[in-house]
């Protein structure tokens, strides 16, 4: 163990912890540039053959960057496109990054460390940081902005140069250490442990952009809103924010396990997609499609008498078509990905005839992940986390992502030692309970096999 994880590890008070170097190498997460032409030709691309766990050199801090020591972080989406080098390798981004010279050089390696969800503490700090000091326990939010372009001053995610840590960029959050601007920086929710932090930022960040801020669906009170993948990172969050607003959560799922799940979550109408004859067939025809779409809307108006005012989408091909027929007249399809494929087809006469909108959002600003980690600060809203796993099985823990064989969030314990550690306001958790701050736990380890 390097002198600086015993010592945070063994309680070091902030002023001690910034008189230990950092070490020059740590644990990390990372793929190989050579092995990007690994899956070629191949239908399974599975992670566990890309994904490594080594030793990689400690970048050189940049003035406007703090080193975070992770105590845990999580596995999202990306993790999986990254490690499939799909839909392009992201060597392709950091090599472009690499090309703006400066500090964006150090990105341009032949190695990639991912991760975009990280919770931890702030154990260096460059010379430009203000609002930061040595000790503070964080959350990174996964979006890297540059304050210098306009664009930004308007809106984080406008800008041309705004990037996501740990995909877009080297150094993420599966390790021992990250590199993080000030600027991607929230206080960590004291209640919580790091493992139930580490899995907040990423998607429930994305789920308030999304559904709750003035750049994406401006949900209302009463708001009838469908959510593909309910059970799934995004979408067990998207339950929880619905909920919270006033609005009614119409989730799909795929199995009676995944029900039980958002029951658990107090979804309103719950949806089984093989009981309205959804297939897993991401090429149907647009007629398919609309047949889908017609049983769909009258499971919905069954249940609640109304179609969905929101139809939250981040399936992709196979669903976007039916999300675009099915939302009531006037309203909004909003999409932040496409897991099942990138290229949509859809009947364009529900959309321009009924006057629907269809609303891009991608991640969130700083101000929306701040607003976002309050509601977790209020207790308002619940970590998502279902499992954990130890960094040396990360590999694993992505696998379990890329086959859908997952509820919730699954966190990775990086320099942790085990779960439960971080909590800084036991009071306030006696006080929000155990049970409620982990409505997911335990229910992925009871029916793993009906989950997949």
């Amino acid at each position: 163990m390097d002198p600086m994880a015993e010592a945070l590890l063994g309680g070091a008070a902030p002023g001690d912890l910034a008189k230990i170097a950092l070490p020059k190498e740590y644990p990390a997460s990372y793929l190989r540039v050579e092995d990007s032409e690994m899956f070629a030709g191949m239908e399974d691309k599975d992670v566990r053959k890309s994904l490594r766990v080594g030793l990689v050199p400690m970048p050189e801090l940049a003035p406007d960057e703090v080193v975070v020591a992770v105590m845990a972080s999580s596995i999202n989406y990306n993790t999986v496109w990254s490690a499939t080098f799909e839909p392009l390798p992201t060597f392709g981004f950091l090599k472009r990054f690499g090309r703006a010279g400066g500090f964006a050089a150090r990105h341009d390696q032949p190695y990639h460390v991912l991760g975009s969800d990280g919770a931890g503490v702030i154990v260096a700090v460059g010379t430009g940081v203000r609002r930061w000091s040595v000790g503070d326990h964080v959350v990174i939010s996964p979006i890297q902005a540059d304050d210098q372009e306009a664009a930004t001053h308007d809106d984080g995610m406008l800008g041309a140069e705004q990037r996501v840590w740990g995909f877009e960029t080297n150094f993420g959050g599966l390790a021992h250490y990250t590199l993080a601007r000030a600027s991607q920086l929230a206080p960590k929710p004291a209640h919580l442990t790091w493992e139930e932090a580490a899995c907040v930022t990423l998607c429930a960040g994305t789920v308030y952009r999304m559904l709750v801020s003035a750049r994406g669906a401006r949900m209302k009170q009463g708001d009838i809103v469908l959510i593909w993948g309910a059970a799934g990172g995004l979408g067990a969050y998207a339950v929880q924010m619905v909920k919270n607003g006033g609005g009614i959560p119409v989730g799909v799922v795929g199995s009676d396990s995944k029900a039980q799940i958002l029951r658990s979550l107090g979804c309103d109408v719950i949806i089984n997609r093989n009981d309205i004859g959804m297939t897993d067939d991401v090429d149907s025809t647009p007629e398919q499609a609309i047949a889908l779409g017609k049983r769909l809307g009258a499971a919905i108006r069954a249940a609640v008498g109304e179609d969905p005012h929101i139809v939250m989408d981040y399936v992709g091909r196979a669903t976007f078509a039916t999300s675009v027929f099915v939302t009531r007249r006037g309203g909004s399809v909003v999409t932040c990905g496409s897991s099942t494929g990138f290229q949509h087809h859809y009947d364009n006469r529900y959309l321009w005839m009924h006057l629907k909108r269809i609303i891009g959002s991608h991640a969130a600003n700083l101000q929306e992940v701040r607003e976002c980690v309050r509601l977790f600060d209020l207790g308002m809203v619940m970590p998502t986390l279902s499992t954990v796993y130890p960094l040396d099985e990360v590999a694993e823990a992505t696998r379990l992502v890329q086959t859908n064989g997952h509820i919730g969030k699954v966190g990775v314990l990086c320099m942790a030692p085990e779960p439960g550690l971080g909590v800084t306001d036991p009071a306030r958790r006696a006080e929000i309970g155990e049970q409620r701050i982990n409505p997911l736990r335990g229910l992925a380890d009871a029916a793993p096999a009906a989950l997949a």
